[in-house]
């Protein structure tokens, strides 16, 4: 028991302090709870529930440094909510091999974009706030808040590049406002994992303290060493989740 808590508590600190940072956290925690034993349905609500902790706190830290955008988010906010409730509650009845195959292409695309575009994410323009891009944000919300509520893999990379593309954030604006959207799909969607009882406390609590000590890492050393450490995480995580799910496809 002690090993098996050990290794689900060093697996949940790393998945937090790179989610944290770049998104992308669910590639290293979530296998490690099926590693451990954990059957699959319990291992998915456990490690939302640690997750979703570790996504409150990089939360708080971003929004103490005044990186968040409340008065965009305050549009986005509730279409996340919609949508993580009503992807978590229909996930069964998704074929999701064909999901892998979609998102698989839009992560990769999303990595290799950031890879050679020089200039994208790299300086921050003023967001222009206007009918158009609130519907284009509430389209992203609504979306993201949907699949990260049934599936998940790649969300906080696919929240960030989408603020970066709509609202010309940097990468440190657009972690910080994704991390903030991120936590409200989590707790949307923990809240239906825990109406089901598939959360197993026992070992969740200490994953759950290993990803807050993670989280509050990461985002730290996100807001002191800015684009230069976000980006190349950024595109390693985005390249990671690509790869772990075509293995996936091909097993």
């Amino acid at each position: 028991m002690f090993s098996q808590t050990l290794f689900l508590g060093l697996a949940g600190f790393i998945a937090a302090f790179v989610d944290s940072i770049a998104g992308g956290g669910g590639i290293v925690s979530l296998p490690a709870f099926l590693a451990a034993g954990v059957p699959p349905h319990f291992a998915l609500g456990t490690n939302k529930f640690a997750s979703t902790a570790a996504s409150l706190v990089s939360s708080l830290t971003y929004t103490r440094s005044e990186k968040v955008d409340f008065q965009l988010l305050k549009y986005l906010i509730p279409f996340t909510l919609i949508g993580a409730i009503c992807g978590a509650r229909i996930v069964l009845k998704i074929d999701q091999r064909f999901l892998y195959i979609m998102v698989l292409v839009l992560v990769l695309g999303v990595g290799i974009y950031s890879l050679f575009s020089k200039k994208f994410g790299e300086t921050e323009l003023l967001p222009e706030i206007n009918r158009s891009n609130i519907i284009s944000g509430i389209l992203l919300a609504f979306s993201l808040g949907f699949y990260d509520g049934f599936f998940g893999p790649g969300t906080g990379s696919f929240l960030m590049f989408g603020l970066m593309a709509l609202y010309h954030f940097d990468f440190i604006h657009a972690s910080a406002n994704a991390r903030v959207l991120n936590f409200v799909s989590n707790i949307s969607a923990l809240a239906i994992f825990v109406i089901h009882r598939q959360v197993n406390y026992t070992i969740g609590l200490p994953v759950l303290l290993a990803m807050i000590c993670g989280a509050g890492l990461g985002s730290k050393m996100a807001l002191n060493k800015g684009v230069k450490l976000v980006k190349p995480i950024f595109i390693l995580m985005s390249l990671a989740v690509a790869i772990k799910m075509l293995f996936s496809l091909i097993k």
